[in-house]
């Protein structure tokens, strides 16, 4: 294949010449169909044709030989245009340079091949002329035919320190940094950020980001600024340094963190005032959702009423944009080709919203009590995305609503049914819960680590359910608990120095890094799950089994947690330290002294018998720290009997009379346990 070299094209004086005489050459080495006339045409009506057409004589019968057009085929097509449009006459003078017919193909390459586009600093300063001779942006995009917002942008790209354009054009600078560092407005602060990063990475576009915006907040990941929208900040007198490099609506540094902290609690105050008229006891505005602090709450039961028919019709209205947003999200999934993450991000925006805005809508539908009402309240808050939540129905602590009569009514638990002991138990029923919960979250902590272990353990709860013609006539209670419902809120409400725990802190932050891999809706779960390697699914499940655990109990006694604890070999030490918070904070002062007596020695005991109570639990916290010491609740780790009842076989029967007999009185202890355990885990 012969290669075609540059030739050196003899350069003649440029003339000028009718627009008539044009026409397209077939030399042009250009086939393709040129494109962005329009644009060019109205840059030529404008400013006329400031690059001469390259062109060579066409044999023909006119006596005035046509010319044709080997370099240039856009800028005649834009002639045509106008020509068609009658804004030219076929008089108009147009400059060309007229070659031979030999010289035509290498004139037509050379242009074509070796023309170098502009650098975007220059490309930018040329815009910022054409804004300095009052041509406003919406012009000069309809000059180019391009969107305004890349006016803009090419716009804050002029706006950059001229040593720093000097660095774009030595490509010291690339177009990432550029656009990080336009955020500041001026040019002593772009170059100072820039010389203040030596450093390769410090002069990564995040790292110059945060220099720039270190005191100013993200308005994209902000919940307020999404709660109180840049608009409504703005107009109340606030600053945002504008990210014209981002398509989302929010793209902005809020410099004003205090302005938009008022801005959000006045609002969220109207909103409580509108909740507090329903007839709560109280009402609390949160501008962050506190989950622990909700935790600690009771709540009272609520009814659903059934929808009118106006409102069925407002429900599957909603219903249908959020189906058709979710459907539009799956037909993105579904498409071929490179991910548009804009895109995404709007359409996952929409799915949100819109499915929010249903949940919202079935809220009306949830009724309380009015008699309960006046003893419970509300909560007022913001989640992550600054979408507005309200908590119903939550019961303070010490606001247990009371019925006609006198009973008080469930909240949350029911009261421990069965047999009341014969004497009183070292450990009352509050602070075995307590220390049972942090039993529980140690025990937790442990499984999230070992998925087979959590395997084994789901099986020996799952077994004697489906093999119930082997196992039917045992009793259950040798196994532990695990129900499809999360022991999270109890461990909490049980125990108030959970957060501070180390097992707890593990648990939220395997959970925290679930929460995030997780798809947001359920109906999306399945797919996701088939999607992900064997590692991910048992950790995932090793995790959701843990978090089954229930092991919370009102007395110190022997239960099923402690078979997985054994197995597992939980050090409870590990997890829990005895402290006046924890522990002697609970208990009297004459058990503090028996406590120091046995864990360090008689001699240290005495010497909290002169002092009051709360000095005399702050000493035992310092004499048994790192002491490893457990209370009779956390060492005990016995499990329940194997109780096996109905047997028709004489051996079994010899068996049970041999350890003590089935007498009605240890059938009743054993039923009163069972309740008992119901009760607890309700």
């Amino acid at each position: 294949m012969q290669t075609i070299s540059k030739q050196k094209v003899e350069r003649t004086t440029i003339e000028y010449v009718a627009y008539s005489r044009l026409i397209l050459s077939p030399l042009n080495v250009r086939k393709k169909a040129p494109t962005g006339i329009e644009a060019l045409a109205e840059t030529l009506a404008e400013k006329g044709i400031l690059q001469n057409l390259v062109t060579h004589e066409v044999k023909g019968r006119s006596k005035q030989p046509k010319l044709g057009v080997c370099a240039g085929q856009r800028r005649l097509a834009a002639l045509d245009l106008l020509f068609a449009q009658g804004r030219i006459t076929k008089d108009y003078q147009v400059p060309v340079l007229i070659v031979s017919e030999g010289e035509a193909v290498a004139a037509s390459l050379i242009e074509n091949r070796e023309r170098e586009d502009m650098c975007l600093p220059d490309e930018a300063l040329a815009f910022r002329l054409l804004a300095e001779e009052g041509k406003s942006p919406a012009h000069i995009a309809s000059l180019f035919r391009m969107p305004e917002v890349a006016v803009r942008r090419v716009l804050k790209i002029a706006n950059l320190a001229p040593a720093l354009l000097d660095l774009m054009r030595e490509d010291a600078l690339d177009y990432e940094q550029a656009k990080v560092l336009a955020l500041a407005d001026d040019h002593a602060t772009q170059e100072r950020v820039w010389n203040e990063a030596p450093n390769a990475w410090q002069r990564r576009p995040s790292e110059l980001r945060a220099a720039i915006t270190q005191t100013e907040l993200d308005a994209r990941d902000n919940a307020l600024a999404k709660f109180v929208g840049l608009d409504a900040y703005e107009a109340a007198g606030g600053y945002v340094r504008r990210d014209l490099f981002s398509d989302d609506q929010n793209a902005g540094y809020i410099a004003d963190p205090d302005l938009l902290h008022r801005l959000a609690t006045d609002r969220l105050i109207e909103l409580s005032q509108a909740v507090a008229a329903e007839g709560w006891l109280f009402v609390e505005t949160r501008t962050r959702g506190d989950v622990m602090e909700m935790m600690r709450y009771g709540r009272l039961p609520s009814t659903s009423r059934k929808p009118t028919k106006l409102e069925k019709t407002e429900l599957a209205a909603l219903v249908a944009v959020r189906d058709a947003a979710q459907a539009e999200l799956d037909a993105y999934y579904d498409e071929d080709g490179e991910e548009d993450e804009a895109r995404y991000e709007r359409l996952d925006a929409a799915v949100t919203a819109a499915a929010y805005a249903v949940d919202q809508y079935g809220e009306r539908f949830e009724s309380f009590d009015a008699d309960d009402m006046k003893q419970a309240g509300a909560f007022v808050y913001l989640d992550e995305d600054g979408q507005v939540n309200i908590e119903r129905g939550l019961v303070r602590p010490d606001d247990t609503p009371v019925a006609p009569g006198g009973d008080v009514r469930a909240v949350n638990a029911t009261a421990g049914r069965g047999k009341p002991p014969k004497d009183k138990p070292l450990h009352g029923e509050k602070l075995c819960r307590r220390l049972t919960a942090h039993r529980t979250a140690a025990v937790q902590a442990e499984l999230i680590r070992q998925p087979n272990a959590a395997l084994a353990v789901l099986m020996v709860r799952l077994i004697p359910v489906v093999f119930d013609d082997i196992y039917g006539r045992q009793y259950a209670d040798h196994a532990i608990r695990i129900d499809v419902h999360t022991s999270r809120d109890a461990l909490v409400s049980n125990a108030d120095d959970m957060a501070e725990s180390v097992a707890w802190k593990a648990l939220e932050g395997e959970r925290a890094k679930w929460a995030r891999m997780l798809p947001k809706r359920t109906d999306q779960l399945l797919a996701w799950l088939l999607q992900q390697d064997a590692d991910v699914t048992s950790n995932l499940f090793a995790f959701c089994v843990a978090a089954t655990l229930d092991g919370i109990s009102g007395a110190d006694r022997a239960h099923p947690i402690n078979a997985p604890a054994d197995v597992l070999n939980v050090d409870l030490a590990y997890y829990w330290q005895p402290t006046r918070s924890s522990y002697f904070d609970h208990v009297s002062k004459a058990r503090i002294e028996d406590v120091v007596s046995e864990a360090v020695s008689p001699e240290a005991a005495a010497d909290l018998r002169g002092m009051k109570k709360g000095d005399a639990a702050a000493a035992a916290e310092l004499r048994l720290s790192e002491s490893g010491w457990l209370p009779e609740v956390l060492r005990n780790r016995d499990v329940p009997e194997h109780r096996v009842y109905g047997y028709d076989h004489a051996e079994d029967d010899a068996e049970d009379d041999g350890e003590g007999g089935t007498d009605d009185e240890t059938e009743a202890d054993v039923t009163s346990e069972a309740t008992e355990d119901e009760a607890e885990h309700a």
